[in-house]
């Protein structure tokens, strides 16, 4: 990997662990809120079906964790096991996309229920 490419993907890493606190966070206040407000899981179905603003919210969220999940344990993987080479960086971005892949569809199932 030249060094254009590694510093796109710190980037990258630095950009979705920004998102992602902010999305953990407003995560968590919703769940708060919810539990708090007593709200069965028929309830939150109920709103959340066809809301296309947090499948929208949920499907970044995903796209978001997927990434920075998969440079971090590629990061980890070079520098622990020495792995290196075009085939492991696309193994990692696999790994990635089919992770974003599952939060994704999980936010469609919350969506389209």
């Amino acid at each position: 990997m030249n060094a254009r490419a590694g510093r796109h993907m710190w980037v990258a890493q630095r950009v979705t662990a920004m998102f992602l606190g902010v999305a953990v966070l407003v995560h968590l206040v919703t769940i708060m809120v919810a539990v708090r407000g007593g709200l069965s899981a028929a309830e939150i179905l109920g709103r959340t079906h066809g809301a296309t603003a947090w499948f929208a919210f949920y499907a970044a969220f995903a796209l978001a964790a997927g990434l920075h999940g998969a440079i971090g344990l590629r990061n980890i993987a070079m520098e622990w096991l020495g792995w290196r080479g075009r085939g492991f960086d696309m193994a990692w971005l696999g790994i990635g996309v089919v992770t974003a892949l599952f939060g994704i569809r999980a936010a469609w199932g919350l969506y389209a229920s």
